[in-house]
């Protein structure tokens, strides 16, 4: 009777141990086509993509990738959801840091979209740019909901530093969280878009530099002037200036 019971036992580890496996390659397979579908998009753009090119990409047969994604649509709502998940997320740590200050979280803020960009060029050009020029792209439920995710989030940073001396009284805190994330996601758009030619490590630091200053210029109390070593890297505005032409 006891090595009845031990058989079974044994025999249901072992159906749960395949289950698993399984699901473990069920994963596996569907972040390859995703991760193929953020190349493909990234390389032909959201028109000139197809499926027979993302499972080309994949190396997969042309119909598994319907078994998992019904049309290319879901394929990129997929690709928004999972990528503006994990940045909001990012955002969330920086923005929520009660020890921080204002200046550090806009730095941090802009840090952590520079960064995805420095990992990721071709994910973030793919949320940025691809899933705009979609048909369905305005209403990308994912891509929407967390927009306004990041907006409401930095606009709260923003009342409470206002509420702490760290922000200009007269400003308001959703229209700066606009302003910042705007700002922030037309230069990511300058580099994905191309109209940025150096898309070097240090060209990234720099704009993250220039980014963030600007903004904070026009927010902080002039009592409260900006901390010149707040990044470990020289601030874009020292070191030689450039040469200028004469005026004619």
């Amino acid at each position: 009777m006891a090595e009845s019971s031990a058989g079974e036992r044994q025999r249901v580890s072992q159906r749960q141990s395949k289950s698993v496996e399984a699901g473990s390659r069920e994963n596996e397979r569907r972040h390859t086509i995703l991760r193929a579908a953020i190349d493909v998009f990234a390389r032909k753009g959201y028109h000139g993509c197809r499926i027979a090119d993302v499972a080309r990409e994949a190396g997969v047969a042309y119909g598994l990738v319907y078994h998992y994604f019904k049309n290319k649509d879901e394929l990129l709502e997929t690709v928004a959801e999972t990528g503006w998940g994990g940045f909001v997320s990012r955002i969330r740590a920086v923005a929520e840091e009660e020890s921080s200050s204002l200046e550090a979280k806009v730095r941090g803020i802009a840090d952590v979209a520079f960064e995805a960009y420095r990992v990721d060029p071709r994910a973030v050009k793919v949320l940025i740019l691809e899933i705009a020029r979609s048909p369905a792209g305005g209403h990308v439920a994912s891509r929407q909901q967390a927009f306004l995710d990041v907006i409401r989030m930095a606009a709260d940073m923003f009342a409470r530093a206002q509420a702490a001396g760290q922000l200009r009284p007269e400003l308001d805190p959703m229209l700066c969280a606009s302003l910042l994330c705007g700002a922030i996601e037309m230069g990511l758009t300058a580099f994905v878009s191309g109209l940025m030619e150096d898309r070097s490590p240090e060209a990234l630091d720099r704009a993250k530099v220039q980014i963030a200053e600007s903004f904070l210029r026009g927010v902080l109390p002039s009592s409260a002037p900006l901390t010149e070593t707040s990044w470990k890297q020289e601030s874009p505005s020292s070191g030689t200036k450039p040469k200028v032409g004469k005026r004619v």
